[in-house]
């Protein structure tokens, strides 16, 4: 008895001092934890239940230069539907009027909310996608509906908000405006909303915040919490009404021509503000879109507005004047083992160097410069050069196209470089490079650098503002540029151009058309040409610079500049011309002399004081009914025109306040 008792004695010490042993391990496993290692499991605790968030700035809007918006954020909500955490009674009462509300807000019907929602129900769905891309207002609406009004936890609805970025002009100026990538939200690469990203996307701020209960998270006090800093405002300079009228004349033109891409910028002459960039390129469905920015990106051989500068380089130079006689044969002519066509079958014959450029004369231009430089080809591309021909312009929009203007020892250089060069070809250059020359001879030789904005602003306090940049204060002499503006008001008034003509308004410009292409193997079974027109308007006193290029247009419809691209140079031109018609545009037009005399005849009745009843039968309706009621009658009529009857006769005295009813034809 005393052994067993013994043993069970031992076996409780032995227990015991497992335990105590064991009791010693948990204790320094603490004191280590609290010591040693402490800081390091207080911070995943703390990482756990506090966290740092990023608060995205508002980013800023893009404005045209009257103040309307071409780009702004907003906000968008998505509603989803948590199927488990309503309650049964809930769903069963709810379903059909939320399901009803559903209906009559987004259109589709009842029935098919009662399914989704029953199915979501059965599979245990937590995260039913019920609505999205909905503005605030619907949000709201949607918010208040039965069931969903019991909030999160008891109703069910999950708010998801995001923001985004809106043109209030659709698809007008869309490639200009830019807008970010698809693949990478929230990264803004082409047009305004890349050059400028680093002004309108603000900077963003911190803010830490505590985990509670179901996931939620609460904002908590930090000394070192960020406030997000909203982005600048861009005020552009496109002028919304302008770009209005590009964007749908280019469009008609395009749709009419079935052409595959093209585009248009209108520029102000002194300041070099763009006022409209419109690109269009075509889908497969045969329907136009912004597609790329053409206007700034594509560099092209530009055929015949090239004969501009190619004229103007021998008249600077000296080695011709606008007098001096050129042969372009019966239309052909060969250059170095190549045949050089014109396109008027048999030629010009013997003509002035002004009339080769006033009839786009190919041969003419490629013996001027072949007959003048071939000895000394680097005096005309140094001249190129001189102009900037030869390097971007440097605009701050992202991807401007690279011009290529060859010279001795470039890989395009041959001995026909030259002719070729000389009326469009083996060179390239993009539309608003092109441009930026052509409104430098509108603005009397200084051209000046293309600009896109007018000023960063912050609310109402302006950060920085743009002003006209000038690149080259001369391009050439006065006696050049009175010349070449004189050639370039007769290409319109009687030379490739004279279709566009109008006395009403005056506009000077050159026609182009160059083949693209040309080096496929299939070209002459489908040849394919670029149409392009460049100039000013109004011609005496420039207000405003435009080109307009257009690739491939339908050769069965017709690809020659002056009916593909001057038509469109001229629509924008009339309509900026009604909007804000020049003076000198309108002074010389006389008035018919007919309407004159009456107009004459009725200011002087109603100047007149009545003591009877004037004879108004004959007079337009509209004029009768003016002088009656300043005389003092109160008039009703019946009909329209002319009248062909007074119920008070004329010569009856005046009684003022008196009903006189007119009939009118």
């Amino acid at each position: 008895m005393a052994i067993a008792e013994k043993n069970i004695l031992n076996r409780l010490y032995v227990i015991a001092g497992c335990m105590f042993i064991f009791a010693i391990a948990v204790g320094v496993k603490l004191l280590n934890i609290q010591v040693s290692e402490g800081e390091k499991y207080r911070d995943l605790a703390e990482k756990s239940t506090v966290k740092n968030f990023t608060i995205p700035a508002n980013r800023g809007n893009i404005y045209a230069d009257d103040g309307s918006l071409l780009a702004t954020s907003v906000p968008k909500y998505e509603i989803r539907f948590d199927a488990v955490t309503v309650a049964s009674e809930d769903f069963k009462e709810q379903l059909v009027p939320l399901s009803n509300a559903l209906s009559e807000l987004l259109g589709r019907p009842s029935s098919y909310y009662q399914n989704l929602f029953r199915k979501a129900r059965a599979n245990k769905n937590r995260y039913l996608l019920v609505a999205k891309n909905l503005g605030y207002s619907d949000y709201v609406k949607i918010k208040g509906f039965p069931l969903f009004n019991k909030g999160p936890y008891k109703g069910g609805i999950i708010v998801r908000q995001s923001v985004v970025r809106e043109h209030p002009m659709g698809k007008v100026a869309e490639r200009l405006v830019g807008n970010q990538q698809r693949n990478q939200p929230g990264v803004y690469e082409v047009g305004f909303e890349g050059a400028f990203d680093a002004y309108l996307s603000g900077k963003k701020g911190r803010r830490l915040k505590q985990k509670i209960a179901k996931g939620q998270w609460k904002p908590v006090t930090d000394e070192n919490q960020i406030e997000p800093q909203d982005g600048f405002d861009v005020i552009s300079t496109i002028n919304v009404n302008i770009q209005d009228i590009a964007h749908h004349a280019l469009l008609r033109q395009m749709e009419y021509y079935e052409a595959e891409h093209g585009s248009v910028i209108v520029m102000e002459v002194k300041t070099g503000a763009i006022k409209a960039v419109s690109n269009l390129g075509r889908t497969s469905a045969g329907t136009y879109y912004e597609k790329l920015n053409y206007a700034v990106g594509e560099s092209h051989e530009p055929g015949s507005t090239f004969k501009v500068m190619a004229l103007m380089a021998a008249l600077e130079d000296k080695v011709i004047d606008t007098a001096t006689v050129v042969d372009t044969k019966d239309g052909r002519k060969r250059f170095y083992g190549r045949n050089i066509h014109d396109s008027r079958r048999g030629g010009y014959g013997k003509i002035s160097a002004a009339k080769a450029l006033e009839v786009s004369s190919n041969i003419g231009l490629a013996s001027i410069v072949d007959d003048h430089y071939a000895e000394n080809p680097t005096k005309f591309t140094d001249r190129l050069k001189a102009w900037r021909l030869n390097e971007p312009i440097g605009i701050t929009i992202k991807g401007e196209g690279k011009p290529v203007i060859p010279e001795p020892g470039h890989e395009l250089w041959s001995r026909n470089a030259l002719p070729s060069m000389a009326y469009g070809y083996n060179l390239r250059l993009t539309p608003l490079q092109t441009l930026a020359f052509y409104n430098a001879i509108a603005n009397n030789g200084t051209m000046v650098k293309p600009r896109f904005i007018k000023e960063i602003r912050a609310w109402n306090d302006e950060v920085e503002t743009f002003e006209t940049e000038v690149l080259i204060d001369k391009i050439c002499s006065e006696e050049t540029l009175l010349e070449i503006k004189d050639i370039l008001k007769n290409v319109v008034r009687r030379g490739t151009g004279t279709s566009l003509y109008s006395p009403n308004f005056s506009m000077a410009g050159k026609t182009g058309t160059a083949r693209t292409e040309y080096w496929m193997a299939d070209w002459e079974a489908d040849r394919r040409y670029i149409s392009s027109f460049a100039g000013y308007f109004p011609a005496e006193d420039p207000k405003y610079s435009c080109i307009v290029v257009i690739h491939k247009p339908s050769t069965k419809k017709g690809y020659y500049g002056a009916d593909v691209t001057g038509p469109v140079f001229k629509r924008i031109a009339q309509k900026i011309y009604t909007d804000a018609p020049q003076l000198d545009a309108v002074e010389n037009i006389e008035l018919d002399a007919q309407l004159q005399k009456k107009f004459e005849s009725y200011y002087a009745k109603a100047q007149a004081r009545y003591s009877k009843v004037p004879d108004v039968l004959g007079m337009a309706g509209m004029d009768a009914v003016s002088l009656l009621e300043n005389i003092g009658f109160q008039v009703r009529f019946n009909g329209s025109g002319k009248v062909i009857d007074q119920s008070v006769k004329a010569g009856s005295p005046v009684i003022e306040g008196q009903e006189i009813i007119l009939t009118l034809s």
